[in-house]
């Protein structure tokens, strides 16, 4: 196929996908105007968001700076739009590499039994048994404040959930007529489980994944609020909204207000597409 039929037949999917779920395809649109903000930052951002301008400090919007600058003088816009890069990269890292982990053993664990997932899930009962904020705390508290160690303990929360929708499905699958027939044709259990279970799950682990992309920014933006997060002077969301607090009881405005409409729609479009996903996969919500 050429790349014009490609082109043209992603558009047609596109368009059919808007026209059956129009609040999905308007998910999906925000999400790809914030990653786009985020990946072209450096060429669109209007000023240096570590260049503070100390003859502007705590200004409000205006035709200079059209969201407001900060308590060093830094552009807001400038900063959203960097910060989206270090959000978005938090969220989308965590969801990848977590809900992968689950997947992975859930598959595993479901397929395997007996004893393998016995302890399996007596290991995600510990951590089901923390709130996800307060385990992804303590794991940065341990490890200390970093992208990477962020990414891994907001990671570290999502496995559980993940794991238990893969492993639910695997549990009804492995017992169909197509698995045994796999057992009886000589089939490993390698083979088995990613090459027919797998592939039977990924509907439900789509779903759960974008769903799990709007809490793993939200919890990102809580620890950077909490000052445990990604550490200053990297703009984040999170961080714009913890530095405008801590910084006077009663902050501007416009420092609160704009990073907190950027997550907002960000975790509003991953769940809309989230729901969209779960109808459009699922034949018992096909009409």
């Amino acid at each position: 196929m050429s790349e014009a039929k490609k082109r043209t037949s992603f558009v047609r999917s596109f368009i059919d996908f808007a026209r059956e779920s129009p609040l999905g395809a308007l998910g999906v649109a925000i999400l790809v105007v914030m990653i786009l903000v985020a990946l072209l930052a450096p060429l669109i951002a209007p000023y240096d968001p570590l260049e503070g301008d100390f003859f502007n400090i705590r200004k409000g919007p205006s035709s200079t700076h059209w969201l407001g600058t900060d308590d060093l003088g830094r552009d807001v816009l400038s900063r959203l739009m960097y910060g989206a890069r270090i959000s978005l990269l938090v969220g989308f890292s965590a969801v990848l590499l977590g809900d992968s982990l689950g997947f992975i053993t859930g598959v595993i664990s479901g397929y395997v039994g007996g004893k393998t997932d016995l302890l399996s899930q007596r290991v995600l009962e510990v951590l089901l048994a923390f709130p996800g904020l307060i385990l992804a705390t303590v794991i940065v508290v341990g490890l200390g404040t970093g992208i990477s160690t962020v990414i891994i303990a907001i990671a570290i929360t999502r496995i559980p959930a993940s794991n238990r929708v893969v492993r639910s499905v695997v549990l009804s699958v492995k017992r169909s007529d197509y698995v045994t027939a796999a057992k009886l044709a000589g089939a490993s259990p390698i083979r088995i489980m990613f090459r027919h279970i797998a592939p039977q799950t990924v509907a439900p682990f789509l779903v759960i994944a974008s769903a799990h992309l709007g809490i793993a920014i939200t919890s990102e933006a809580a620890l950077s609020f909490l000052g445990i997060g990604v550490p200053p002077p990297n703009p984040s969301w999170g961080t714009m909204i913890g530095g405008a607090v801590a910084s006077q009881f009663r902050p501007p405005w416009w420092l609160a207000t704009f990073p907190g409409i950027a997550i907002t729609l960000t975790v509003f479009a991953a769940n809309l597409t989230g729901d969209a996903l779960r109808d459009k996969l699922d034949p018992n919500l096909r009409t």
